[in-house]
């Protein structure tokens, strides 16, 4: 079996690899690393967050959305999924349907207006 350079190593060494790339902004090798980490275990929530923030902003929008909705659905009170999945649907122009997650986000979060 053949190894890269984004799988190589223990899933400690993969995982901050994979948050080196996200900090220097190279979102796409990050994506590279991360889904790799996904994989593996597919029930962490962070590693599958990053994800989906790397294809968040390297405009893979239909991808973010996908792994926040997997988060959505493992643990429904994750507020940051929740904001997340809000603004990609956003970058969609789906708006009716960001504006559901936005407001459990901002509730989540205990982000009331006041009266």
């Amino acid at each position: 079996m053949e190894t890269t350079y984004y799988d190589h190593g223990t899933a400690a060494d993969r995982w901050e690899r994979a948050r080196l790339f996200f900090a220097a902004r190279d979102y796409a090798g990050a994506a590279r690393v991360l889904a790799g980490l996904v994989e593996e275990a597919p029930e962490q929530t962070g590693p599958r967050l990053l994800l989906a923030r790397a294809y968040y902003h390297s405009a893979q929008l239909r991808r973010a959305e996908a792994e926040l909705r997997t988060v959505v659905e493992q643990e429904p009170v994750e507020h940051y999924a929740r904001l997340m999945l809000g603004r990609t649907l956003q970058r969609q122009g789906r708006h009716e349907e960001a504006g559901r997650h936005l407001r459990i986000a901002s509730a989540l979060a205990g982000d009331f207006p006041e009266r």
